[in-house]
């Protein structure tokens, strides 16, 4: 789904914090997950307000097989007092691969009214050698690949891809430039987690 950012004066900031979020809290704690067997999908909150990053987390599933990196999100969202936490309509929920059916039950019963995401399903097929996303949808919905609805009454869902292919043209080129580099890093990371899977115990692994 795209948005349409070119009359938005905090597009290019809000891109910018994305991609920020991913390379600086995302990518870190993926790594020390892969390293422990985990698949290589993760997520973070950032307020609304000010785009910053509230929560970040990555894959569990070696814990648990539920823990896909949305879901241990938001186990450790909920997991903090009341007190502190913003409410759910107050935050941007980032995923760094576009959300599972179980990821995107949990987004909406959450409350979120949002979520934008770097890799798509596709991407987690072809570059990343884990087809489970698309299998699952058509196999227990029967829905053709990636044809869930991407707005809906609950939330509406964006690539980022499509954000910065819609942003001025003077920060194209930089953003194409980190955008680049996060695929290396997650091209990096699925190497090192399909030679060392076997033995992790995932269902799907």
């Amino acid at each position: 789904m795209k948005q349409n950012v070119s009359n938005n004066k905090n597009s290019i900031a809000f891109i910018n914090q994305l991609l920020s979020a991913i390379e600086s809290d995302i990518i870190p704690k993926t790594k020390a997950g892969i390293a422990k067997g985990n698949k290589l999908f993760g997520g973070a909150l950032l307020r609304k307000n000010d785009f910053s990053v509230f929560l970040a987390a990555t894959n569990d599933e070696i814990t648990s097989p539920l823990l896909h990196g949305e879901i241990n999100l938001l186990k450790q969202f909920y997991e903090l007092p009341t007190s502190q936490r913003p409410e759910t309509s107050e935050l941007i929920f980032l995923s760094t691969h576009e959300p599972c059916s179980m990821c995107l039950s949990a987004i909406t019963w959450a409350g979120f009214d949002n979520f934008y995401y770097f890799f798509t399903h596709h991407d987690s097929l072809a570059s990343f050698s884990i087809p489970h996303d698309l299998d699952i949808l058509q196999e227990v919905f029967t829905l053709s690949p990636g044809e869930y609805r991407q707005q809906n009454k609950y939330w509406t869902a964006y690539s980022i891809k499509d954000l910065i292919d819609e942003a001025d043209i003077k920060y194209k080129a930089s953003f194409e430039a980190r955008v680049e580099t996060i695929t290396k890093s997650y091209a990096d990371m699925s190497k090192h987690y399909h030679k060392h899977k076997a033995n992790n115990g995932i269902p799907l692994n």
